[in-house]
């Protein structure tokens, strides 16, 4: 792996990272805010995948 691969996987675990706490900071209701948490490490979970070039 690269240098440039590497440095992208650390940029999209901490965008992760910092939207998770941006949702847990947000005045919702717990359930929404759980969809919400589901949604964003999914995405995450497949831009990171496409960094490993599994896609």
């Amino acid at each position: 792996m690269g240098a440039s691969v590497l440095i992208g996987i650390r940029i999209t675990f901490l965008v992760i990272i910092l939207v998770l706490y941006l949702v847990q900071r947000l005045r919702i209701d717990g359930r929404m805010r759980q969809i919400v948490q589901i949604i964003v490490i999914i995405i995450g979970i497949v831009s990171l995948l496409k960094y490993l070039a599994v896609w």
